[in-house]
C-alpha cells in the first residue's frame, strides 16, 4: 500500500461526519496525520444531537493508516479556531500542508420541505454565511 501523504499535515474542520469524515479517513488512508474537528466529542454532542463524535473520526483516520488527532473546535468561535492554528503550529512545527472546510450546521434552518426556488431567501443566506451559530 502506498502512502503518498506521509508525513503531511491536515486539518478536516467539521470532520465528525458526512463528507468531512469520509475526507479525513481517506487523507489516513494515503498515510497523513489529520487533526479532526467538530463540536460533537465522546464527552458531549454538539446542539444538533447527533451520535457520530471527532474521536470516532479520529480512529478512522487511524485504523485506515494515518494519524488521527481529535480536537474539539466550535469554528464559529474565532478564539477556538485561533487555539487550534496555534496547536497545530506547535506540535507540527509550523507545518499545514492541507486545510479542509467541511464545517455544517445549518439543518436547524435549512427548509428540507420545499424547492430551492421557493425558500426563504434570508434563511438561505443564513446557512451559507454562520451556520453553525445558534439564532
Amino acid at each position: 500500500m502506498t502512502t503518498p501523504l506521509a508525513g503531511r499535515v491536515a486539518v478536516v474542520a467539521g470532520g465528525t461526519r458526512g463528507g468531512g469524515r469520509g475526507i479525513a479517513v481517506q487523507l489516513g488512508a494515503a498515510g497523513a496525520t489529520v487533526y479532526v474537528t467538530g463540536r460533537s466529542t465522546d464527552r458531549g454532542r454538539s446542539e444538533m444531537d447527533r451520535p457520530e463524535t471527532i474521536e470516532q473520526t479520529a480512529r478512522m483516520v487511524t485504523e485506515a493508516g494515518g494519524t488521527g488527532i481529535p480536537v474539539r473546535v466550535d469554528h464559529g468561535d474565532p478564539a477556538q479556531v485561533r487555539a487550534l492554528a496555534e496547536r497545530v503550529s506547535a506540535e507540527q512545527d509550523g507545518v499545514l500542508d492541507i486545510l479542509v472546510n467541511s464545517v455544517w450546521g445549518g439543518d436547524p434552518i435549512t427548509d428540507w420541505e420545499n424547492p430551492l426556488w421557493r425558500q426563504d431567501l434570508d434563511q438561505g443566506f443564513r446557512c451559507c454565511a454562520r451556520p453553525w451559530t445558534r439564532t
